[in-house]
């Protein structure tokens, strides 16, 4: 498939837009994955990420040509407010794994993370044609946990005390998304959960 097709420029939500990340969004990424608290809620190690480390996962991840990742923006303002990325496509059993940073905290319980994992489910099932998309979340961030049940995750098991936190051990909690299951969802919420995915090749 061409580039336009899988990982298009913009994708246009209500509230945010996804658009294909740029190199002047490094400062922001850098600035995100060096704050204690984001790592607290994302990582597996709590230890700010060195520089070097940031630049690769940059541009390995967010702008490589085989990525299929965004930047998240506020779609009245255009600000940058965090990323998003599907990793270890398997095309063989049409899979994903979905990845998502809010890095402003600001930006936190404001309902801009749920539907930017909307969006990217709408893209892969409707686009893509992934079968199954799956993430991990720690059992302690239930904020995470209740916007993706709202996205179209569904809990599917956990990995018990996998992750220190806080002095003591934690869950991973394992969720996923069935591509039958999203579309029925949104036959059956007829317009009132998710827009019709919008794709600009701006």
């Amino acid at each position: 498939m061409a580039r336009d097709f899988w990982q298009p420029t913009l994708i246009e939500g209500r509230r945010v837009r996804l658009r294909r990340h740029r190199k002047e969004n490094l400062p922001s990424v850098l600035r995100w994955y060096r704050d204690a608290e984001v790592a607290r809620l994302t990582r597996y190690q709590t230890r700010p990420m060195t520089k070097d480390e940031v630049e690769r996962f940059f541009e390995a991840r967010l702008i490589s040509p085989d990525s299929v990742a965004y930047a998240i923006h506020i779609a009245a303002t255009d600000r940058l407010i965090g990323l998003t990325t599907f990793s270890s496509l398997d095309a063989d059993n049409g899979s994903a794994l979905f990845h998502i940073t809010i890095g402003e905290r600001d930006g936190w319980g404001q309902g801009y993370g749920t539907e930017s994992a909307e969006l990217m489910l709408a893209h892969a099932f409707e686009r893509l044609g992934l079968h199954r998309v799956a993430l991990s979340v720690f059992s302690f961030n239930e904020r995470a946990i209740r916007s993706y049940q709202k996205a179209g995750f569904h809990i599917e098991g956990r990995l018990r005390e996998a992750i220190m936190r806080d002095g003591r051990y934690w869950d991973e909690i394992q969720m996923g998304a069935l591509r039958e299951e999203w579309l029925a969802r949104a036959a059956g919420a007829a317009g009132n959960a998710v827009d019709p995915l919008s794709v600009s090749s701006r």
